[in-house]
Formats: structure tokens, sequence, C-alpha cells
């Protein structure tokens, strides 16, 4: 059966809300460890094991100590690695008694980490290679081979702690390759937490409410519930394209970042978990972010992974390039259109030179006489210009946007001999004279200036009418970028959801969320231009066909 039949939706927001108070419980008190204690008690709660990678005395086996607070009836072990350190002070002493008796090594396991529950190993790579190749068997099958038997190890979470990491060649890989959840602990950054640490002191000790202690049947249960998660076929192509970031940009990152097989496949237990643990019944592109804490292998590629963690979720983690790419199509689609109008239907005037090389004067002509005449009043032989662009209208007595003017075209010629002209005219359908700035741009272009200054390209009717099928294609250039524009908004908006729906997260930095819903909004901006451009564009060029009549 599915484990998303077996829980109502109410059910999971329960669970959630009851691991995240949690980790609330586990946090108090403990500064700046917030982070590394939800980290944990997810590993935990998955079965992973955890490798912190920090300076002595900055807590690290409180957070171990803390984590035993979480279950039930629990059992713990501790101890500190040193290379004198021999199998029976990790794995029990053997029995005299069943050596004298039945010639067989049998450890007394009660009290040492075979039967515990929480783990913690500091120093962990000082230890002799008897000690951790009998761990490496316990952290990979979750079995201790005492004597003849196999026993089953109770152990949830295994925390490793060093202030190093193991050396090359020490054989130690695989190890620390069963490590999937890795964490930099570094000492007290804010100034009021080292205040607070200097004069009340970490609290070694927190009550947590019996309520929220996870108990054995619910443990096992659980195990079995999110394990039946699935890893769909969406956010499965989002996890390659990570994986492919990574090893995309290898040649830049250290030697030493390899990320195993193996690891990839705990990787995604950890993802159901995060997801089964955050109230829902599927992996979200957010519970991917997760692996900013399992990729890394030194300290050097560890802010690089984030880094391309970091960028994988501003970029690409709720479709945000994907929308951005439609957009930036649209928006040339619209630069494209607009240009071929512009160039299609603008007034070019020619330039004359006159006088010798020394003393060359240049004047501007164009032939008007293409141009459809009308009458507006008593004024005959004016000629209509089409404002090609938007603007802020042409006339300060006319209110928005101007689409057309009619002007005699010779107070332009005589005047536009120099570059520039000021004639008296007619804006759209009003029957007063104004006063009209027209001048040539650097490519000898007719021009009009509305009343915020800037240059409005402009075309004759009469001079290169669009034919009918132009106005057509146009239309159904204007459909398709329409549709297109439909089609990126309704992305945004189901990555939104998306998005919205892993919220809140039990488990990832408090800031990565904030970094998606930046981006985000910045991609909601940039539609919402790009829907302004449009429609500005888009509402002239249909209007054209009228325009030019």
């Amino acid at each position: 059966m599915q484990c998303n039949s077996i829980r109502t939706s109410a059910e999971r927001a329960l669970l959630s809300e009851r691991i995240q108070k949690l980790t609330t419980a586990l946090s108090d008190g403990v500064y700046e460890r917030e982070d590394t204690m939800r980290l944990c008690l997810l590993a935990a709660l998955a079965g992973e094991s955890v490798f912190l990678l920090g300076p002595p005395g900055i807590a690290k086996s409180l957070i171990a100590k803390r984590l035993i607070k979480a279950f039930d009836n629990s059992s713990y072990f501790e101890y500190l690695m040193t290379r004198f350190s021999t199998p029976e002070e990790v794995f029990g002493p053997l029995s005299i008694q069943e050596l004298k008796d039945n010639g067989k090594y049998v450890r007394l396991t009660e009290g040492y980490l075979p039967n515990a529950q929480v783990v913690f190993l500091d120093e962990i790579w000082k230890a002799g290679p008897a000690i951790l190749n009998t761990l490496l068997t316990v952290v990979n099958e979750k079995t201790f081979k005492n004597g003849s038997e196999i026993l089953p190890v109770p152990m949830r979470l295994l925390i490793s702690a060093s202030n190093e990491l193991p050396d090359e060649d020490s054989g130690l890989d695989a190890l620390y390759d069963r490590m999937l959840v890795r964490v930099f602990v570094n000492r007290i950054q804010n100034k009021n937490n080292f205040k607070s640490m200097l004069m009340t002191g970490t609290i070694q000790e927190t009550e947590v409410d019996p309520s929220l202690v996870v108990t054995d049947a619910e443990y096992h249960q659980w195990q079995k519930e999110f394990d039946g998660l699935t890893l769909s076929e969406e956010v499965f192509e989002k996890l390659f394209e990570l994986k492919s970031m990574l090893e995309k940009n290898n040649s830049s990152y250290d030697d030493d970042l390899y990320v195993s097989d193996r690891r990839w496949k705990k990787s995604v237990k950890l993802l159901k978990a995060s997801a089964f643990f955050s109230g829902r019944d599927e992996i979200n592109p957010m519970d991917l972010l997760l692996l900013q804490d399992c990729l890394w292998t030194t300290p050097e590629n560890r802010e690089q992974v984030r880094e391309s963690i970091r960028k994988f979720a501003s970029e690409k983690a709720f479709d945000q390039k994907n929308v951005s790419m439609n957009i930036e199509m649209i928006q040339a689609d619209i630069i494209e259109m607009e240009a071929a109008v512009l160039v299609e239907q603008s007034i070019n005037f020619h330039i004359e030179a006159t006088g010798n090389r020394l003393m060359k004067k240049e004047s501007f002509e164009f032939d008007f006489h293409k141009g459809k005449r009308y009458s507006v009043g008593s004024a005959h032989q004016l000629i209509k210009l089409v404002m090609l662009q938007s603007n802020m209208s042409v006339s300060e007595s006319e209110k928005g946007d101007s689409r057309w003017v009619y002007v005699n075209p010779d107070d332009i010629a005589k005047q536009m001999k120099e570059g520039r002209a000021v004639v008296y005219g007619y804006v759209n359908q009003n029957p007063n004279l104004c006063a009209l700035n027209l001048e040539l741009d650097a490519d000898s272009r007719l021009v009009i200036k509305d009343i915020a200054n800037r240059s409005v390209l402009v075309g004759m009717v009469g001079h290169n009418d669009p034919e009918q099928s132009q106005f057509e294609q146009w239309e159904q250039n204007i459909a398709l970028n329409n549709s297109k524009l439909s089609d990126a908004d309704h992305q945004l908006r189901k990555s939104r959801a998306q998005f919205h729906a892993a919220l809140p997260h039990n488990f990832i930095e408090e800031n990565l969320p904030s970094v998606i819903e930046s981006s985000l909004q910045l991609l909601a901006q940039r539609i919402e231009d790009c829907k302004t451009q449009f429609e500005s564009t888009s509402r002239r060029v249909l209007k054209f066909s009228e325009y030019y009549s």
C-alpha cells in the first residue's frame, strides 16, 4: 500500500508540527546549532550517520546527548577515540566465563556501542583498523558479529566527529562515504549568543514533552511509511540536473570532490524522510537543497557545493530558469516585431551634401508626394503621420497615447533641411491646431517628440503602407506571443504553488526559502513588465489597419 493512502493530510500536518516542536525543544539553549540539530534529527529518523567537522570545544558531543531525548527509553554510547583505543572499549569486553566454559570469544555488549541507539564517537579517525573495520559493518549492515552470532544493532544515529578529515591513502574512504550528512560546526559567531554563552553557559540538560518523544513502534512504522514514497519523474529530472551541474563544474572544484553512486542512493532516502517529516507524501524540489550537507568532501569544496546548491535554488529548483527563458523569448519576439515595423514603415530622409570639402553643408530631403492627402476643417492637402511607437502624447493639450497627426508636408520639407522642424498640426481627432516638434534621429529617420521629449518614430500613410497579409501576420505573431505569455504566467503560478506547498520546511536552512521567494518575485515582476510592454506594442500594431486608413 502506498504511504500516501495511510496518512491523511491532517495527520501528516500534525506529524510535521510534532517534529518541528521536537527540534525546537532539542535546540533549546544550544547556541547557533539549530540547523545542525535539525539535520541530525532527520538523519536519526532516516537511520543515517552524521559527521561533524570542527574544532574542539564547540558542543559537538552535546548535540548527540540532546538527541537521546528524542527517543523513548533510548540508550547512549559515547567514546573519545585515541590511537591506543581497543575494540573492547567500544564494542564491549570479552566474556571470560564464555571463553572458559565454551571456548568462544563473545563480547559483553551491554552498555557499549552494539546495544546503543544513539552513538557519539569523537576523534573517530584516530581509531585503529580493528575498530574502524568493525564499525564499517555496523554502519553498513546494522549488525554486529558477536562470536558465532550475527546480532541486529538498534543504532538509529551514529554521530562521529573530528577536527580533521581522514588522511589520504588511509583506507578510510569507505567509512567516510557512509557518513551521509556532513556538517561543519563552527565557533559561536553572533555577539549576543557569545555573551549569553559566557554569562549563562550552554544548557546541558533539556526537558522534552513526553508527547513529542518517538517510541520504538512509531520509529519502525515511520521507516516503512517514508520508504514507500517515490521519486517522481519531475523531481528526478531536477536531481539529475543538479548532479550534472556539480559534475560540469568539477574541473573548477577541489580534486577531492567525488560523490559515489552509493551516496546518491542514500541521499534519496534522506529526501524521502525530509518530505515525510515535513508533512508531505512526495519529495518536493525544496528537499533537494538538503544535499548541500551530503555532497561535499572537504572544507574547500563544501563552499563550492553550497554555492552550486544556492544557484540551483534560485534558478532551477522551481523552474525559474525555464520561466526566465520564456520571458526572454517573448521579449525578443516583441522587439523583433517592433523593429520590423519600424524598419518597414519609418520615414528615412536622404542626405544632400553641397559645397567643397572644407565648406561642406548637409541638407535633408524626403519626397512627401506619395503621402495620401487629408483635410481637417479648413486645412487641406495634409499628410497623416502614424505614431509607430507608444508615447506620452505629442501635445500638452492631448491626453493619453497619440496615434497619428495631420501636418502640412511643405512646412516639414522647408524646415527639415536643418534636421529639425516645429510645425503646426492636428493630433488624432482633435480639430485644434497645436505645435509639434519633429527632428531626425541618428539614422536620419523622422521622429516626433512627445511631452517627455522622447523620440517617437513615425510613418506616413501612402508610403509603404502595410498589405492586408502583413496585418494578418502581425496579428498571428501577437496571438502566438500572447499564448506564450499566458503559458509563462501559468508556469510561474505552478512553481509558486509547488514552492509554497513545501513550507514550512522542517530541515533546510532558513535563508534558502528566502532565496527562492526572491527569485520567484523577480520573475513575477518581469512577467508584469513583459505584459505591459507586450500590451503596449500589440495594442498599437493591432490598430495599425485603423491608423493607416
